[in-house]
């Protein structure tokens, strides 16, 4: 008998009964006041959380921020936010944007448990741009957190804007990029973004309507 053989015989003398799957009927964790709980879990990760009135203030606070009152090129897809000197929709090779220096994007709804941001593709052109931007600063209106992950994914079975049985792209953004693989050694940016900032925004959604660009 070869090794193979032997090696395949002793798998399958070991096989387990299957079992149902866990139910997700449980009591996932809660909290009081999920948008402070969504800073301070942003805070832990890397990130900054910044609570606004209105766009007016968020367009100050903005300014505010070293990386993007320095930033030689900018874009944003937040109406009225950012005064930003690359278009977009303009750039048509995606490599195009691999200098940009500060974006201001949408995101649709937070977690509190993790600092997740559910971001799309919905009206960016270029969703790289999540990615290959210097610093990122995303944008969600104050009273979209949810608790926990699995009500962040009830949230996108349930919402037809955010259905995940439509095709296109989304994902979960949770603080600036990080790895810690080479020596046990935090690495901030290594990936992506080398700052993520959200922008809470407490009166009126964000839009990517971009006609004030």
């Amino acid at each position: 008998m070869s090794s193979k053989v032997e090696i395949l015989a002793a798998i399958r003398s070991q096989l387990q009964q299957a079992v149902e799957l866990p139910s997700l009927d449980e009591d996932w964790i809660t909290y009081d006041n999920p948008l402070e709980q969504f800073r301070e879990s942003l805070a832990a990760v890397g990130g900054n959380a910044i609570v606004v009135e209105n766009v007016a203030e968020l367009d100050e606070r903005l300014a505010e921020i070293e990386a993007f009152s320095s930033a030689k090129k900018t874009c944003s897809l937040v109406a009225g936010v950012g005064r930003p000197n690359v278009d977009l929709d303009g750039i048509v090779d995606a490599h195009d944007l691999e200098d940009i220096d500060f974006a201001i994007l949408p995101g649709k709804f937070g977690v509190a448990e993790n600092a997740a941001v559910w971001i799309t593709d919905a009206g960016v052109k270029h969703r790289v741009i999540y990615f290959l931007t210097q610093h990122l600063a995303l944008v969600i209106p104050a009273d979209a957190i949810v608790n926990n992950m699995h009500e962040a994914y009830s949230r996108l079975e349930a919402d037809p804007e955010f259905s995940t049985d439509k095709p296109g792209f989304g994902t979960f953004i949770s603080g600036p990029s990080k790895t810690a693989d080479i020596e046990q050694s935090l690495v901030i940016g290594a990936h992506g973004a080398r700052s993520l900032t959200v922008f809470l925004l407490k009166t009126q959604s964000p839009s990517d309507d971009r006609s004030s660009r």
